[in-house]
């Protein structure tokens, strides 16, 4: 039997997953973090991308969209608080190609520094949700 780690990934709506995982993967400010059962204990921010969660009772990775948030890794137990969470099989890819066009449109009008930085988060959302939803197709086909 493989060894495992407890995983919950939370936003302030609803709990997204709960469970045991043999590794999972987040989107840390400095880049991808990788963690295993065992791993030493961390707290970090996290910025927006996909959540992959390996369980050992399924091929596949299961993703999770975050829009941000911090990790707190503890022995045996993996917790992602999010901004917000949506399951990968739940993200609209329409919605966020809309939200992408919509803040690309507001960094070219912006009206002050703090328009420009808004519309600058917004922009990364949307092309982290874009990048987990190609994510999900690439598993799929």
């Amino acid at each position: 039997m493989a060894m495992t780690v407890h995983v919950d990934v939370v936003s302030a709506e609803e709990q997204i997953f709960s469970g045991v995982a043999e590794f999972v993967v987040v989107p840390g400010e400095m880049g991808e973090l990788g963690i295993y059962p065992r791993h030493t204990a961390l707290l970090t921010r996290i910025k927006p991308g996909s959540v992959r969660i390996k369980r050992p009772d399924q091929d596949a990775e299961e993703l999770v969209y975050v829009s941000g948030g911090m990790l707190e890794v503890q022995p045996g137990v993996v917790t992602v608080l999010a901004d917000t969470a949506i399951r990968g099989a739940d993200l609209d890819e329409a919605r966020a190609l809309e939200a992408k066009q919509a803040a690309e449109e507001a960094m070219k009008n912006r009206s002050s520094d703090i328009d420009y930085a808004a519309a600058q988060a917004e922009l990364a959302e949307a092309i982290a949700q874009l990048r987990a939803i190609q994510q999900l197709r690439k598993r799929t086909h």
